[in-house]
C-alpha cells in the first residue's frame, strides 16, 4: 500500500503535496504517518539529503521510541544522500525498522554501503509490515 491508499488514522507534516520551505533556503521532505497491519509507516515524499531531512528525522526518532514496529516507505524518495543512510542506521539500532519500496537510486545505495543485508528491505509496505 502506498502512502497516497493509506484512509484511516493519517498525519502529515508538512503543507499539501508539496515539500514546504522550513528555513532561508531549506526545503523539507513531505512525510506522512499511518499504521498498516501493526506497523507504523512513515511514507517520505522528495529529497532527503542534510537540508530536508529534518521532519523524516522526527518522524522516524518518534517512531522508533513509541512502536515496536516501523516501516519507512521510501517508495516517493526522490533522492538520498548519506544523510539518509544514517538516519536509516540510528532508527534501526533504536527499533525494528522495515524500508519498503526504495527507488533505483536508493536501493543501489543500500547495496553499495550494505545496509541492504543489514534492514529488512522489502518491495511493498505491505511486504515489510508483515515480516
Amino acid at each position: 500500500m502506498s502512502y497516497g491508499e493509506a484512509v484511516p488514522e493519517v498525519r502529515v507534516s508538512g503543507t499539501g503535496a508539496i515539500s514546504t520551505p522550513s528555513g532561508p533556503g531549506q526545503v523539507q521532505a513531505v512525510v506522512t504517518q499511518y499504521e498498516e497491519h501493526g506497523a507504523w509507516v512513515v511514507a517520505a515524499h522528495g529529497a532527503c539529503d542534510a537540508q530536508s531531512i529534518t521532519r523524516l528525522e522526527e518522524a522516524l526518532t518518534t517512531a522508533a521510541w513509541t512502536h515496536p514496529k516501523v516501516v519507512l516507505d521510501a517508495s516517493g524518495i526522490t533522492f538520498a544522500d548519506s544523510s539518509l543512510l544514517n538516519l536509516l542506521i540510528l532508527t534501526h539500532r533504536a527499533g525494528a525498522l522495515r524500508v519498503a519500496g526504495p527507488r533505483p537510486h536508493l536501493q543501489r545505495l543500500l547495496q553499495i554501503t550494505g545496509l541492504d543485508a543489514v534492514l529488512y528491505v522489502r518491495a511493498t509496505v505491505d511486504e515489510a509490515a508483515a515480516c
